[in-house]
């Protein structure tokens, strides 16, 4: 479904700092893990963002503070112009309607001893004026049919589904308050890969079916180009590259997302040959300790001296809705299968 109209959702110089402390009685502070460092987007009606990169880059708070599950240190959240990261009681219970979670392990996110029918319909007792208590148990079933479930199986528990079901139970409990966003954190990376389109497969019929919007995170690059729209590359809490998913598959502008891209396995041989291999030197430098400036130089093959005085800001490229965070920023074809 293609996006339409105004933004739903804002993030604007999104910071989340988690501090250090030593100390037993006093806890004094000795400095912060940068785990989100000024981030900021745009997600409209019907479009799927698709953010990646590597594990500890900051994607799961990201998610978390989208959901008000973290207060930011500072920033905007705003859902269809209300100002969620600073939002109290009711205020932030109506928001939080209009924006649900899935979580990445079906087999740790259902609460094993409650049933299918109380999982879907637990966030009914939270907003009850959704549905009346009479009409849960149909609102229930519907749920679950709508997500390929049996709707007879209602009284079941957790244990006796599969990991694909449990992930379809995951987005029925979702879709209850009928939200207009839909933030997915790695929802398919605990599934077998037969498994992980089925339920791809699923989230995209009830994109336009409903009209959601969705935050994809996932570290799987050829998941997160089947499903986006637009796809943001994040690396120690910084967005270093944004745009339409053509633009970032084909031609990569970052040299961090050119390094990625070069990672996917490709099954064409002849493709293989042909591609570029990128190897980065080191591990990724501590979130509580990054370098000054450009937070890839480290790794960067393209680092300069500038690289470690300034920091690149996220410009977008003349003609374009493609943004790069890098001085020396080009645009690099990239070799599919």
């Amino acid at each position: 479904m293609a996006a339409t109209g105004e933004p739903i959702l804002e993030v604007r110089d999104l910071v989340k700092h988690f501090p250090l402390t030593q100390g037993i009685l006093l806890r004094k502070q000795i400095g912060a893990i940068k785990a989100v460092d000024g981030v900021s987007f745009d997600l409209r009606r019907g479009e799927t963002l698709g953010i990646v990169g590597e594990s500890g880059c900051g994607k799961s708070t990201l998610a978390k503070l989208l959901m008000a599950l973290e207060r930011p240190t500072s920033g905007s959240v705003k859902i269809k112009g209300l100002e969620i990261a600073d939002a109290r009681g009711g205020e932030l219970k109506r928001a939080r309607r209009n924006i649900q979670m899935v979580m990445q392990d079906p087999y740790t996110s259902l609460n094993p001893r409650m049933t299918v029918g109380d999982i879907v319909g637990e966030p009914y007792e939270i907003h009850q004026e959704v549905a009346p208590k009479g009409d849960r148990r149909r609102k229930v079933q519907d749920l679950l049919e709508v997500v390929g479930l049996n709707p007879d199986h209602i009284n079941r528990y957790p244990h006796q589904f599969s990991g694909g079901q449990r992930q379809r139970i995951g987005i029925a409990r979702g879709l209850a308050l009928q939200p207009e966003i839909i933030v997915c954190d790695e929802p398919v990376s605990a599934l077998d890969v037969s498994i992980q389109a089925q339920v791809i497969n699923l989230l995209e019929r009830l994109q336009k079916e409903f009209g959601l919007a969705y935050i994809f995170i996932a570290h799987d690059l050829s998941v997160v180009r089947h499903i986006s729209d637009r796809v943001g590359v994040m690396y120690l809490g910084k967005v270093v590259e944004l745009g339409r998913d053509t633009e970032i598959y084909d031609r990569p502008a970052h040299p961090y997302t050119q390094a990625l891209l070069s990672a996917v396995p490709v099954p064409d041989p002849e493709g293989r040959e042909r591609r570029e291999r990128i190897i980065l030197q080191g591990d990724p430098p501590s979130p509580a300790n990054p370098p000054s400036g450009c937070r890839f130089r480290t790794r960067c093959w393209k680092a300069q001296d500038i690289c470690a005085q300034q920091e690149p800001l996220l410009q977008i490229r003349p003609g374009t809705a493609h943004a790069s965070a890098c001085h020396f920023a080009e645009t690099h074809d990239v070799v599919h299968a």
